[in-house]
């Protein structure tokens, strides 16, 4: 275990039952990028383009606040329905990433607004709104099981996991993320009007301070543990990464998803009340890395690379066998890579404990979930230091498509095309 107390003496000090969970992706987690060119070259500042080869929202800079939505398809929507919906879904969206409202006309008087108000008079507050669907879409109702990727299957129980199934999954997804809090709502709930009669919302989680970067000119944030998160994240910037470890490639095995990338998003709830008494260096050995600094133990500086073979003068590795950023990282699981993109989240209070109901919004974009998230996430589910101190709660797993070409075209238009 290193230079910190042990596993059992934290048992011990702050009790083993309640502080049982499951493992989180780490930080050594690679990320990657949606954007094909810098945001100030297609989009005045503030504005984030739309349409493009790539959704937005997964390379795009990681914006201050999240808004995600799960949707499921209500029974009795014909096929042509659910197009329909998709194809007012997308003319939307590209309205409110360019700060106008839903609709231009008004209403008459006596009938509901077409947009519902809360953001007149705000920014664009850079704006993405990323659409994806779920392996469930690929039931018998839709005529689209023969279109179903390989990779899109729901994630396998993992070790620890405490799920609330009313949190977990969906046919349909939305993430809207900005710099703005009110104009990522907003988003979400004007979707969520235009999907009347045709999708219900399942579950809405908010999300605020970004839990990764995913470009060089931003700075590493923090998680609510303290720690910096996302150091080795891919940046958008490493495009043989994003195209090694995100963007499915030619060889996909289903055209329409060719050029796009699968979404995987976990709700992490943090034992915050027992991290909070632990000792700041069985802290650190946790994680691996120096809080201030975020360095790795035994590095400098919080770039440097992890030093996973260094040992102390008495022999102990220097990186702790079950610290977090060991097991997360790359080196370590056979090459497997990620991008990461999650948010921190709250909730209130957890009413059957008294505790905050806080933690992280895991956000993970992939080339294929079965050689990314889910070898990663298994390993760290049985051996990682910190599954003392945090429980998943929801899972769920999307297909991205790739991007929307031009006002003419819509989201996931080739998985419908005949």
């Amino acid at each position: 275990m290193g230079e910190g107390i042990s596993l059992s003496r934290r048992r011990a000090l702050f009790g083993a039952a309640g502080l049982a969970g499951a493992g989180v992706v780490g930080a050594t987690a690679a990320a990657c990028s949606d954007d094909p060119k810098p945001i100030s070259a297609s989009a005045p500042p503030g504005m984030v383009p739309f349409h493009g080869a790539r959704q937005a929202g997964i390379t795009t800079d990681a914006q201050d606040r999240l808004a995600f939505a799960a949707f499921d398809v209500t029974a009795g929507t014909t096929r042509e329905a659910l197009r329909d919906l998709i194809v007012g879904w997308s003319t939307a969206a590209a309205r409110m990433a360019a700060g106008q409202p839903v609709a231009d006309d008004e209403a008459a008087p006596q009938a509901p607004p077409r947009d519902t108000g809360e953001a007149i008079g705000l920014t664009a507050g850079n704006l993405t709104i990323t659409f994806g669907v779920g392996p469930s879409l690929f039931d018998e109702r839709f005529g689209l099981a023969a279109r179903r990727p390989a990779a899109l299957a729901e994630i396998p129980p993992m070790p620890g996991d405490n799920l609330d199934p009313l949190r977990s999954h969906g046919d349909l997804c939305v993430q809207a993320c900005a710099d703005d809090p009110q104009v990522a709502f907003h988003a979400v709930r004007n979707l969520r009007r235009l999907a009347q009669g045709a999708a219900v919302l399942r579950w809405f989680q908010l999300g605020f301070g970004r839990t990764s970067t995913t470009s060089d000119s931003q700075a590493t944030p923090r998680n609510l543990m303290g720690f910096k998160d996302g150091t080795n994240n891919i940046k958008r910037e490493d495009a043989a990464s994003l195209d090694k470890h995100v963007w499915v490639g030619a060889d996909g095995d289903q055209a329409w998803m060719r050029g796009g990338t699968y979404l995987v998003t976990r709700r992490v709830r943090m034992l915050l009340e027992s991290w909070d008494r632990d000792y700041l260096r069985d802290q650190e050995n946790v994680f691996g890395r120096v809080k201030g600094s975020g360095a790795p133990l035994g590095a400098a500086q919080e770039f440097d690379p992890v030093p996973l073979t260094a040992k102390d003068a008495s022999g102990e590795l220097v990186v702790p066998e079950d610290a977090h950023v060991r097991l997360a990282a790359p080196a370590t699981n056979n090459g497997a890579t990620i991008l990461r993109r999650g948010y921190s989240y709250t909730d209130g209070v957890n009413q059957a404990t008294g505790q905050l109901d806080a933690g992280l919004f895991f956000i993970a974009f992939q080339r294929d979930p079965r050689t990314g998230f889910i070898p990663v996430q298994r390993r760290l589910a049985t051996q990682d230091a910190l599954n003392e101190y945090i429980q998943h709660t929801s899972s769920a797993v999307f297909a991205i498509p790739p991007g929307v070409r031009d006002e003419k075209d819509s989201w996931a238009s080739a998985l419908f095309a005949t």
